[in-house]
């Protein structure tokens, strides 16, 4: 026997490779020593015996790997034998891998599993108008709803890597928004301004899509520069002639005279014939765009705005969730000069049609008990307005458009969309359906408003809850400023509340505005 031979033998016959005594239970299996050779031996036709060669033949088994033992993990171990008869490793590979994948998606890293919500802390962020009505039962509470659902919930994109989520496959209910804005396309570097900041603050997390609205076709550059904006989708609609034009009951020359006029006396873009169409279609037309019959809520945005802080909660879904139907950022006066006639004639649409006025409506904050009840003249700022197109597309308001619209107010004077939506909201919704969004730092043109104790997410200084009371009201307007400011005859209550010993007119003696003896400024802590 030779030496191959022998060492052959010791393999199949010895202990096992690991060194156990008495052979591995594993090696019982192997081919003995006479099959082992028997296999790999040069046989001739006529001997059944080994041949000659038999030694060399034998030797090459010593270099064969042993047999296979089944992995203790392998694809026979893991998926039952019912699974692997109906299915192919294949198949079973894709739908592994497509599982590693979705965990990877979604799944957020652990820096990201433990967020504190921002505290529901500063007054002007859970500041509601105070309300003589009773709660009604099942009343939405968007304060519980705000610490519930803040801290990015419901974006669509995760907010670590900018990646969709489960919400932006469908598996939640998305509220039909968009934001919309009427621009120019001269306008393009002011919007593109408004845009990066909004996009980087609140809708690269949402997504939601952008409408564009012209009184002629946007230009394709226009088109490409806002596009690379965002990732949401863009649409770019050109207004209706009809309602960019001079309707057949209106008397040219006295629309001419006007313009001259309101020039004249200073009133603010008094004598622009496309701001007057502006104001006419951002009051009564916008929501009837047929792009717009797509959405049930709007987020206006202009061009040269800006959005100063982090938007952590979904605008729209909170609006839907709370039932509310309109929200705004600043409640300030504006120039009496220019609607001179507003309130008479609204007064005379709710004496012609009292049914429409809802039965909780509150006007009282609009009317100046010191100057015979008439309109204050303070309005929510409309150039930041978060609303439901349901409510506009109302009967009560679309009446109340009509009515003012066959007055000939937007071209014989100067009616503005902005006391009108504040109007239209104060008389046909209860309070608790208003929202005020002082939560959000937002600058337009002069006015600017930024809420406090908010280092950590806005990039902007506090502002004092009237910081803009009356910037838009020139010094040569005669008209008599209400005893409040706005926004606290809005929400009453204790931000009505002044100094003991304070006199407005002590103040003015002194040189002041007349506003200074609040209790409370909108800058306290929590």
């Amino acid at each position: 026997m030779g030496v191959l031979e022998k060492v052959a033998r010791w393999l199949s016959d010895g202990p096992g490779r690991d060194g156990s005594p008495g052979g591995s239970p594993k090696l019982s299996a192997t081919p003995s020593y006479s099959s082992m050779v028997s296999k790999f031996t040069l046989r001739t036709d006529t001997s059944s015996s080994l041949s000659s060669n038999s030694s060399l033949s034998s030797s090459s088994s010593f270099w064969l790997s042993p047999p296979r033992t089944p992995p203790r993990w392998g694809f026979s171990r893991i998926v039952p034998s019912s699974i692997r008869n109906s299915v192919s490793k294949r198949q079973i590979a894709v739908l592994v891998c497509l599982s590693l994948c979705l965990f990877v998606w979604f799944v957020p890293p652990p820096s990201t599993w433990h967020h504190d919500a921002i505290p529901v802390t500063a007054p002007n962020f859970v500041a509601r108008p105070a309300t003589s009505m009773p709660a009604k039962k099942h009343t939405p509470d968007p304060v519980r709803w705000l610490e519930r659902n803040s801290d990015n919930k419901y974006a669509v994109v995760s907010r670590s890597r900018m990646m969709p989520s489960f919400s932006a496959l469908g598996l939640s209910n998305k509220p039909r928004a968009a934001l919309i804005s009427l621009v120019r396309n001269s306008e393009l570097e002011g919007l593109m301004q408004s845009m990066r900041q909004l996009e980087h603050h609140w809708n690269r997390k949402y997504q939601y899509p952008w409408v564009f609205f012209n009184d002629e076709p946007f230009s394709d550059e226009f088109k490409a520069a806002t596009q690379n904006l965002t990732s949401a989708q863009c649409y770019y609609e050109v207004v209706p002639e009809e309602h960019w034009s001079l309707p057949d009951w209106i008397d040219e020359g006295r629309f001419m005279n006007s313009l001259e006029y309101l020039g004249a006396i200073g009133v603010g873009k008094g004598w622009m014939i496309s701001y007057r169409h502006m104001c006419r279609w951002n009051s009564g037309f916008f929501y009837k765009h047929p792009r717009l019959m797509e959405f049930d809520w709007y987020w206006r945005v202009e061009p040269d705005v800006h959005f100063f802080c982090d938007i952590d909660y979904d605008i729209f879904r909170f609006m839907r969730d709370n039932s509310l139907k309109y929200g705004f950022n600043m409640n300030i006066l504006d120039d009496a000069r220019s609607f001179p006639s507003l309130w008479s004639r609204t007064r005379s649409f709710i004496n012609t049609f009292p049914h429409l006025i809802h039965p909780e409506a509150d006007l009282d904050w609009l009317l100046d008990p010191h100057n015979n009840g008439d309109y204050n003249n303070c309005q929510f700022f409309s150039n930041f307005e978060v609303g439901s197109l349901e409510f506009f597309r109302g009967e009560a308001n679309e009446k109340y458009f009509e009515w003012l619209d066959r007055g000939g107010g937007f071209f014989y004077e100067r009616f503005g969309d902005a006391p009108i939506h504040t109007l239209s909201v104060a008389m046909f919704l209860p309070k608790r359906e208003i929202w005020w969004f002082g939560d959000l730092g937002y600058q337009h043109d002069i006015n600017r408003h930024c809420p406090s104790h908010s280092s950590n997410r806005c990039s902007c200084e506090p502002t004092p809850i009237d910081e803009n009371f009356y910037k838009l009201v020139p010094l040569e307007s005669p008209q008599k400023k209400p005893r409040d400011t706005c926004i606290r005859q809005f929400l009453g209550g204790d931000w009505l509340k002044k100094r003991e010993g304070w006199t407005q007119e002590g103040e003015r003696a002194l040189g002041g505005d007349g506003y200074g003896g609040y209790v409370l400024s909108g800058l306290e802590e929590g």
